[in-house]
């Protein structure tokens, strides 16, 4: 019995490897433009509920408006590059091992950690996609409503398991990202001397920060959010909406 040298493992292994160069800019770029800007508006926009239900919901009216095109928009700018720049990550992680314990210098441990936060960030947005997406109503999910964006929004997360597995799935998707901003230069040889490399640390130390606050505020503001009001405003907003789902009642 023969077998085919060019299937299995070793055969990706080996495309991996002649095309490391391409694949590594790649991914490092997916991880900017686009899943990285998206990260920013989206958490921008969440922590919009802050000023209010008419605010954060304008927001998403504004998003909702790119119908009929918005699925595409989302496969081609969102879903499909952040499946991309996870498959890559996966792969470069079976091909290495962390060694943080036995040299735990700074560099070493921030790799580790990128590659932790990369595993969680991708559990929490397929939860995410799940609970609140729209492809998640075909599994028992997909809870938001665009025109009730904050009431469904905060019911689906005002609960203490939920609300804790979200900050912690927020404070990953960012460290990964700001920290990966640091690993982008060195990719594309844009610092390359030590003081570049401790300038651009301190940009991605406030970028992060300031996403946290943003990932976390909007957290905050779904957690206080008086839904029965919210649902007033939404209403307001959206008569034809109420009007509709109080005839199906």
């Amino acid at each position: 019995m023969s077998t085919n040298p060019a299937s299995g493992p070793e055969s990706i292994d080996s495309f991996f490897s002649r095309h490391q160069f391409l694949i590594y800019r790649l991914f490092s770029l997916s991880g900017l433009i686009p899943v990285g800007a998206f990260l920013v508006v989206h958490l921008l926009t969440n922590a919009s509920v802050l000023f209010g239900p008419e605010s954060f919901q304008s927001r998403v009216d504004l998003i909702h408006s790119l119908q009929p095109i918005l699925p595409f928009v989302e496969w081609a700018f969102i879903f499909l590059p952040m499946l991309f720049h996870a498959s890559v990550g996966f792969a470069i992680i079976a091909g290495g091992l962390p060694n943080v314990g036995s040299y735990p210098y700074v560099g070493n441990v921030r790799y580790t950690l990128q590659r932790a936060t990369g595993m969680i960030a991708f559990a929490f947005i397929l939860w995410h996609v799940w609970q609140l997406h729209s492809l998640g109503k075909s599994f028992g999910g997909g809870a938001f409503k665009p025109e009730q964006a904050t009431s469904t929004a905060a019911t689906a997360i005002q609960s203490a398991p939920v609300a804790i597995l979200y900050a912690i799935g927020v404070l990953s998707a960012v460290f990964h990202f700001a920290n990966g901003l640091w690993t982008l230069g060195i990719t594309w040889g844009i610092w390359t001397s030590p003081a570049a490399m401790r300038r651009a640390n301190w940009v991605s130390i406030v970028v992060g920060v300031a996403l946290a606050a943003a990932g976390l505020g909007g957290l905050a503001g779904m957690l206080t959010t008086d839904v029965d009001e919210a649902e007033r405003i939404e209403s307001k907003l959206h008569p034809k909406n109420d009007a509709a789902a109080q005839d199906g009642r």
